[in-house]
């Protein structure tokens, strides 16, 4: 799976499930500021990916995310099983 995938399918659950619009979701967007994500949503986030990864995440992976590339960034190597 490229880079690319990981960010169509995490755009999508970001869509589908917390209900944000199309064009908030892009690379640089800000989880906090500019998708209104709390730390609750986060691990929401990654329960709903999880099913892809192929890697185990480990929880201090994901302190320094900040923004939706930052989340392809960090899932992009466990999708892929490195």
């Amino acid at each position: 799976m490229t880079k690319e995938d990981v960010f169509t399918k995490l755009k999508e659950v970001l869509i589908q499930e917390f209900e944000l619009e199309d064009p908030l979701v892009t690379p640089g967007a800000n989880l906090v500021t500019d998708l209104d994500l709390d730390s609750i949503d986060a691990v929401d986030l990654i329960v709903k990916m999880k099913p892809l990864l192929q890697g185990k995440l480990e929880p201090e992976q994901f302190k320094q995310v900040k923004t939706v590339q930052d989340v392809v960034d960090v899932l992009h190597p466990l999708v892929n099983g490195r």
